[in-house]
């Protein structure tokens, strides 16, 4: 309802010609205002009285009446000549506007596709609107001539070729081409007249045609692990890797359109004027193909079958008004219409898609068939053409464009895209991410060839959890129960650098790298003493795991160098911050590191430009405080050898670091505050048969910041907030992190070879040791049976008490041999016995932990010896004992250990077993295809039966029939999703410089506790059949992710972490999906995942309980891939940092003074306050105060922000001898924009070096003299003559001020702040900055 509408009413005279056609000879006009906001202007209802006047409307384009509406002045009015009219507003059209399109006048005989047809002719009085259903576009895909390498190869010579013409040689610009960022396909529904709605946009990714049709199982399973041993054809079109939802009316005139528009990245050179925040490439949008498919017109007939829409291009016109690129060589179709037979498209841009109505799937089978009952109206497909002749010639042509990412926004999401190391990519290409990859325990898929990074794309979404409600009835109670209706809202996501890998090349000048190796840092050399070769982080990596295999160095020593970080300047901050840092990570499976404080060390002696920014040596800092400046930088080693790896795991640790990223995160450690976090590539430590690698990494250390929209500042402003608030993610580089890494081969001494190296796939097999001895007499203590048993099992035992010797990581099997043992059998017997003795005289000795001792050890811990013991008790004991079959187990969170106990019945008559285990997480697997997928997993051969278990309501446990002299195999799974979740203090440690390896080979992550687990087999009688004694002997995991959440204390943390889609669009069966479930490791944390259509993109969503300031949380998320949950394909650790919320409503440039409270501990603490941003925070007291026990010290923040929108703030209370955190507060801001003064407009040259000087007239207002203080939002581009300043009372003073030069045009808006000495505001200038 714009003021400026208005209708134009023309009266025409027609006069026939001979030829029969008439002749309009026009006889005047009048206006008619539809909307008005003038006090005096007429009604929107009501009668109307309008004059006519002389002339043609156009005179109404006349430069007199521009801005005017005293069209009486100016026009001649037709005496006597009036036009009565009556205009009234239509509120039951409201239904069906968006049917029409914007200014048109409708006239209600009109075909409006849409509405349902009228008895009365006119559909507009009381329109009704045609019910719609939801459609779904599955396995789309487009294939564009004569291949999608050779479109993209020629359409990016023809862009650069454009972008050198257009522009002024440079000799830089020979690195600087176009590259296509982003594929993307705007969909939408069109009646003739506009868009039903907004058009959707999706993103295309390059995909391989070869894989296109197969519906056999072998390719449904190939969905699940992206198989990397074939070697991976190049994309030859474009696909969407989920389907589409999409709601149509049965109308033959409605049309689905289509229009593939590509992103392009551009660079920007030296002649565009930039901001601090803007990116180094610039993006831009264009139209490449367009099509129009009517799926109701007559005779069309799609369901069941796939769609082929020929795709336009060229100078025609589009449903979109767009301009549509077109080539000399491309093959035009002459009309947009679907097609069938295939010898007919060979040379025209097709797309290909299967149309399925909602309704007809079955959401509760994702796997149900296609077919489904045929609809009575039976459709055949037809040209659009037909239906276009039903509707207006000019609707398709006047329709409005799509929604789309504005540029900004591209530029703000293509600053880190995927990288693609891949050496058969093309430069114009980019890897799309790949599905997820089990971990080492998942399947025994062997690793063949890795060429390229590729890793899940994650989006993160803040939102509740909310859940899809069906259809309730409710009878039983009194009212019907309300249907939940989808919800789902969208919040600013949170930073993933595991998928936005952050660049890694080297951006350093030779100056910066000359100053930074200067400093003398250890060289990276082989066991022979050579210089390791050096790898580039930009070229790709081949991998051949055969050539890893045959390496003679199978030991593998990782070395981590930390030497530098450089800072960059951003706002809020310092330009010396940080001063000293430390980091924290975990590589592989070994324990987290904390690293000590490191002291950033600059050099004044080195001469650099200051628009350089100069790599500081990282120097560590000792206990006392001084820093070590002989050995510059910080080295840790971690050692990868037999010694460390499990059987068969290598091959999984050589895939984690060609497939895996390490989480690095970098700590301000005087603050504790968080400076960003980066990520390494770990697949340069491959060695490929060398002796010795390594490599020079920079990376970018990003950190994001949350900014909403800005505000004006009103009274209704000053005491509420709106909480709906949108906001902008930013990325924010921190700084450089200079990473050298490298491995050394390591020889290994073969001769030992190991007794678990060489057992076969009966490892998972668990059989009871036969008897060798029995009872000579004695006392029947627990003793004497703990040595019959030793004896009876003594070669048993050795085999657990060499894996716990040799720190193995997995589970075996203990089997017994035939009593002639060999004489190095029978001396490990014999120490065994020894050991058992010796454990047995040492009655009083000091107890340790049961993890800490051989297993026949812990037997007796857990059965000391007692003289009360009676008879009774010690010959049960005694008998227990002797049929009890000792089991280790190496088992990691989340992973299902299986394992076989072989059951016999040694009686002569049938018996009727209960099996009972004293623990929940160790089971009895009772189902034939979990089974069976176990079996085929660790490849058991053993035998398998079908309804081998029955289970009773009430009973202990399922039970199993045995027939007399009978042996089975009873099916055990182990899995624990539960761990301890301490996590040290957060703050700097202090490691020793040269044990690295050793200490993070002695002290591993006991994530899970030990335990021992006893399994029982009881016959009808109750009594024991056989007892499997289950040791569960804990080893860390794998971190796939790492995830740090800053949240509001004692509130829920409601996080949603949406996972890529898992179907595969070349997929022949459209409802074949992957089954994805998901465990947390705290049972506090509600973890739950759904998908609501197959192939749609599945969220993961957590609910984390709130604890108090400044307390972390952390815990685990594991996600599987498969039905049973073998072993997770991923796992997150999660950190969330609860702080104390404090709300701030301000003004930019004015401050705002907030009370906070710190409360005191038990202990005398020397504490000092930092906050995230010292230029807009500052604290009071500023320095090391002492806060006594029990006392409450009173903090002052003046907050003066510069920058208007909702904003997150950070302070934080460190104990400055402990250095740790005290306390934590989130200042929520809310900032408002001032009101303007005045403004001002100027002009500053460019190029000159000098820049430019202009002054500002300030009238004191006051009748007294007063004292000023000048403040800007940018005192990079601004600064003042004087930034403090007195005047007498009504008198003017001349504010000088001096504009810095630049190089590059542009234009800047710059705020001037005239505060009193209150640092309130008095009055505020713009003056904008115009650079030509």
């Amino acid at each position: 309802m714009l003021p400026g509408t208005l209708a134009i009413v023309e009266f025409a005279s027609l006069c026939p010609k001979p030829d029969g056609s008439n002749l309009a000879l026009g006889k005047g006009f009048t206006i008619l205002e539809l909307f008005t906001n003038r006090p005096e202007g007429p009604s929107i209802d009501g009668g109307r009285r309008l004059n006519l006047y002389h002339g043609s409307p156009r005179g109404l384009l006349h430069p007199s009446l521009k801005d005017s509406l005293d069209y009486g002045n100016i026009l001649k009015v037709i005496d006597g000549a009036h036009l009565d009219c009556v205009v009234k507003t239509h509120p039951s059209l409201n239904c069906a506007m968006h049917l029409l399109p914007e200014n048109a006048l409708v006239s209600g005989k009109e075909n409006i596709p849409g509405l349902i047809p009228s008895p009365t002719g006119d559909s507009l009085l009381r329109p009704q609107l045609l019910k719609m259903t939801s459609f779904t576009l599955d396995r789309l895909t487009i294939s564009l001539q004569p291949s999608l390498e050779k479109f993209e190869s020629l359409l990016l010579q023809l862009i650069n070729a454009d972008c050198q013409n257009t522009k002024q040689p440079d000799p830089e610009d020979v690195q600087k081409t176009v590259v296509i960022q982003e594929r993307r396909l705007h969909v939408g529904v069109h009646n003739g007249w506009c868009f039903l709605d907004k058009p959707q946009v999706v993103v295309l990714e390059p995909v391989a045609s070869g894989v296109r049709g197969r519906t056999d199982s072998a390719s449904k399973k190939s969905l699940l692990v992206k198989d990397s041993s074939a070697t991976s054809p190049r994309p030859q079109m474009l696909g969407l890797r989920s389907s589409l939802e999409i709601t149509l009316a049965n109308n033959q005139a409605l049309a689905i359109v289509f229009q593939l528009e590509y992103v392009f990245s551009a660079p920007i050179g030296r002649e565009t004027m930039l901001s601090a925040t803007s990116t180094s490439r610039a993006a831009f949008l264009q139209c490449l193909r367009w099509g129009v498919w009517c799926p109701f017109q007559d005779l069309a007939d799609w369901k069941g079958k796939e769609v082929k829409l020929v795709l336009q291009g060229g100078a025609q016109p589009n449903p979109f008004g767009v301009m549509v690129y077109s080539t000399e060589t491309s093959v035009q179709a002459s009309s947009p219409a679907a097609v069938s037979a295939p010898s007919t498209v060979q040379e025209k841009d097709l797309m290909r898609f299967w149309l399925q109505s909602s309704v007809e799937k079955k959401p509760s089978s994702p796997k149900a068939s296609l077919k489904t009952k045929q609809e009575d109206v039976t459709r055949e497909r037809a040209s659009p053409i037909q239906s276009e002749k039903q509707v207006p010639s000019y609707s398709l042509l006047d329709s409005p464009q799509g929604p789309g990412l504005s540029l900004s926004q591209l530029a703000a999401t293509s600053r880190y895209p995927t990288i693609s190391h891949s050496s058969s990519a093309l430069p114009w290409q980019q890897s799309f991410p790949s599905l997820l990859h089990p971990s080492p325990l998942a399947s025994a898929h062997q690793l063949s060839h890795v060429a390229c990074s590729a890793v899940s794309s994650i989006t993160h979404l803040e939102m509740d959890l909310q859940r899809e409600g069906g259809e309730v009835t409710a009878k039983d109670v009194e009212g019907d129960q309300l249907q939940e209706l989808p919800f789902t809202p969208v919040h600013a996501p949170v930073i993933n650098l595991g998928m936005n890998v952050p660049s890694s090349c080297s951006v350093s000048s030779r100056s910066s790298l000359a100053h930074l190796f200067s400093a003398g840092f250890p060289e990276i050399m082989d066991s022979s003493g050579q210089v390791a070769e050096v790898l580039d982080p930009t070229e790709p990596v081949p991998f051949d795991p055969q050539r890893e295999e045959a390496d003679l160095l199978q030991g593998n020593l990782l070395v981590f160098q930390f030497l530098a970080f450089t800072r960059i300047p951003s706002g809020g901050v310092e330009s010396d911050w940080p001063r000293n840092i430390y980091v924290t990570f975990q590589f592989y499976r070994f324990p987290p590191v904390t690293s000590q404080q490191l002291r950033l060390v600059t050099s004044d002696t080195v001469q650099h430009r200051a628009s350089e920014a100069l790599p500081c040596v990282l120097a560590t800092i000792n206990k006392d405080g001084s820093v070590n400046h002989g050995s510059p930088g910080l080295q840790l080693q971690f050692r990868v050898d037999d010694g460390f790896l499990r059987p068969g795991e290598k091959q999984w640790f050589l895939r984690h670091l060609a497939l895996h990223t390490m989480h690095i995160d970098v700590w301000d450690s005087d603050s504790l505050l968080l400076i960003g976090s980066t990520a390494i590539e770990l697949k340069y430590l491959l060695r490929q048969g060398k002796s010795a690698v390594q490599a020079l990494h920079e990376l970018e250390v990003l950190t994001t910041d949350y900014v909403g929209e800005d505000t004006l500042l009103t009274n209704a402003d000053l005491d509420q907030r709106s909480a709906s608030t949108p906001m902008t993610v930013c990325t924010i580089v921190r700084g450089r992190l200079h990473i050298h890494t490298g491995n050394i081969g390591c020889p290994v001494d073969r001769s030992k070879k190991r007794e678990v190296d060489g057992i076969a796939s009966h490892s998972h097999i668990i059989k009871p040791a036969p008897v060798s001895g029995g009872f000579k007499g004695g006392p029947l203590s627990p003793r004497n049976a703990l040595q019959l048993n030793a004896r009876n099992a003594a070669h048993r035992l050795d085999g657990d008490r060499m894996l716990l010797h040799r720190d193995r990581g997995t589970a075996h099997d203990i089997t017994t041999e035939a009593p002639n043992l060999n004489s190095d059998s029978r001396l490990r017997k014999l120490d065994c016995m020894a050991a058992v003795r010796q454990l047995e005289a040492k009655q009083n000795t000091k107890a340790t932990d049961v993890t800490d001792l051989k297993p026949a050890a812990r037997i007796i811990r857990e059965h000391p010896p007692n003289d009360e013991y009676s008879k009774e008790e010690g010959i049960a004991n005694m008998l227990s004992q002797a049929i009890t079959t000792q089991h280790l187990l190496y088992a990691s969170l989340g992973s299902a250990e299986y394992m076989e106990f072989v059951l016999k019945n040694p009686f002569n008559v049938p018996k009727t077993v209960t099996i009972h285990t004293d623990d929940s997480e160790l089971s009895v697997i009772t189902d034939t295809e979990e089974w069976r997928y176990f079996k085929g997993l660790t490849k058991t051969t053993t035998p398998l039966e079908e309804n081998m278990f029955h289970m009773e309501e009430g009973a202990p446990g399922p039970k199993v029939y045995l027939r007399p002299k009978e042996s089975v195999h009873i099916p055990l799974k182990y899995q624990s999703f539960l761990c301890n979740h301490t996590i040290a203090v957060q703050g700097p440690s202090f490691l020793p410089t040269s044990k690295s390896s050793q200490m993070a080979k002695k002290n591993p992550s006991n994530i899970i506790n030990a335990k021992i687990i006893k399994v029982t087999f009881r016959a009808e009688d109750g009594k024991p059949m056989a007892i499997c004694q289950v040791n569960v002997q804990p080893t860390p995991h794998v971190v796939d992710q790492t995830f740090r959440l800053y949240h509001p204390e004692l509130s829920f943390l409601k996080k949603a972490i949406r996972l890529p889609p898992w179907q595969d669009p070349t997929a022949e069966d459209p409802n074949f999906w992957t089954h994805i479930s998901v465990r947390c490791s705290d049972p506090n944390i509600i973890c739950q995942t759904r998908m609501l259509v197959p192939g749609e993109p599945q969220d993961v969503y957590l609910k984390v309980p709130g604890s108090p300031s400044p307390q972390i949380k952390m815990f685990f998320v594991m996600i599987f891939t498969d039905k049973w949950m073998a072993a997770p394909s991923q796992i997150w650790q999660v950190y969330v940092h609860f702080l104390e919320r404090v709300d701030v409503s301000c003004v930019t440039g004015q401050r705002s003074c907030q009370s906070l409270v710190l409360r005191g501990k038990q202990a005398v603490r020397k504490i000092k306050c930092f906050s995230s941003h010292p230029s807009e925070i500052e604290v009071d007291p500023a320095g090391v105060f002492v806060l006594p026990p029990a006392a409450v010290q009173e903090l002052q923040l003046s907050v003066q922000p510069w920058q208007a929108g909702s904003r997150f703030l950070y302070v934080n209370a460190v104990d400055m001898e402990q250095q740790r955190l005290v306390a934590a507060w989130l200042l929520c801001l809310n900032v408002h924009r001032p009101v303007l003064s005045k403004a001002f407009e100027v002009s500053v040259p460019v190029g000159n070096g000098r820049g430019s000087s202009k002054k500002i007239t300030y009238t004191n207002p006051y009748t007294s003299t007063r004292t000023f203080l000048l403040r800007s939002d940018h005192p990079d581009l601004l600064q003042f003559r004087e930034d403090k300043f007195q005047v007498g009372g009504g008198e003017s003073y001349p504010i000088g001020l001096r504009f810095a030069p630049t190089q590059s045009p542009g234009s800047a808006e710059i705020l001037v702040y005239v505060n009193n000495l209150e640092e309130k505001t008095e009055e505020t200038f713009c003056v904008k900055v115009n650079y030509s």
